[in-house]
């Protein structure tokens, strides 16, 4: 006796198309954006690192743009972004290795380099543009990340 090949169209009632697994529910795209998040955050890390150094020696890229309400010294700017640089740079490799507690405090790193980055926009408007661009990613992706369900 031969046996039929069994029917594994999408329409076929033996399951859906393209196989999928029982634990692999939500969206996968959000899922690698997460993943996407991790490398920006070790991005943005090392960048915050060396946008503080610049500032701490104090190098000619700055220059305070007008007068501005939320003014601290450029050494004190450099030391904030050294400590938020360095810890966003350890929650990235935390997401990356799929830690639970980097998710949680990746969106409290996020949101403060957010608030940091528009502070310091006086003193570098288009790349904190561009950075708080990347830290609203950052935190979409790590709020909208759903667990899978087993």
């Amino acid at each position: 006796m031969s046996q039929a090949a069994q029917p594994t169209g999408p329409n076929a009632s033996g399951g859906s198309w393209p196989p999928r697994e029982p634990a692999a529910r939500g969206n996968g795209w959000v899922t690698g954006g997460v993943t996407f998040a991790g490398v920006l955050m070790l991005c943005s890390g090392i960048l915050a690192i060396l946008q503080g150094i610049a500032a701490v020696t104090k190098d000619e890229v700055y220059a305070l743009v007008g007068h501005y309400v939320y003014r601290i010294n450029l050494t004190g700017w450099g030391v904030i972004h050294i400590v938020i640089g360095a810890l966003v740079l350890v929650t990235g490799i935390g997401l990356l290795k799929d830690m639970t507690w980097a998710r949680f405090a990746g969106l409290f790193l996020a949101s403060l380099s957010l608030i940091a980055q528009f502070l310091f926009l006086p003193y570098s408007p288009v790349w904190s543009l561009i950075m708080m661009g990347i830290d609203i990613f950052v935190i979409w992706a790590l709020a909208s990340r759903q667990e899978a369900l087993g």
